[in-house]
């Protein structure tokens, strides 16, 4: 598994993710999910655990709440991209990428994680 981000500027809009929010979206894709606080990068955060075909996936809201680590493997992440793309208004321009950015790609509304992976591939 790797690590993946989907992110927004949080300097472009005053709107943040919610962790209860996030909770009852992972809910209903992964099932029963629970949120536990932790330490991200030295600052409090949210982080869930997901079932995943390849072992548990782990998904973290760092207290700015401008997006999302996935420490889950490529397809997963996009999953959890194009679902976290449906938690932020429309307006605001959602980022998917790896940790490296060694690629990166405008999450649009109504993206699906397929659409995601077919991107990643295309990026040179």
């Amino acid at each position: 598994m790797a690590t993946y981000l989907a992110f927004f500027d949080g300097s472009t809009t005053p709107w943040r993710l919610d962790a209860a929010e996030v909770t009852t979206a992972l809910a209903g894709s992964w099932g029963a999910v629970d949120a536990a606080p932790i330490r991200f990068a030295e600052r409090p955060a949210v982080r869930w655990v997901v079932p995943t075909d390849d072992g548990p996936g782990e998904v973290v809201l760092p207290e700015n709440g401008t997006g999302l680590y996935f420490d889950a493997s490529l397809p997963d992440s996009a999953r959890l991209a194009a679902l976290l793309r449906r938690l932020v208004p429309d307006a605001v321009e959602l980022v998917f990428c790896d940790q490296g950015y060694y690629f990166d790609v405008r999450v649009q509304p109504g993206t699906t994680a397929a659409e995601l992976l077919a991107e990643v591939d295309a990026q040179p």
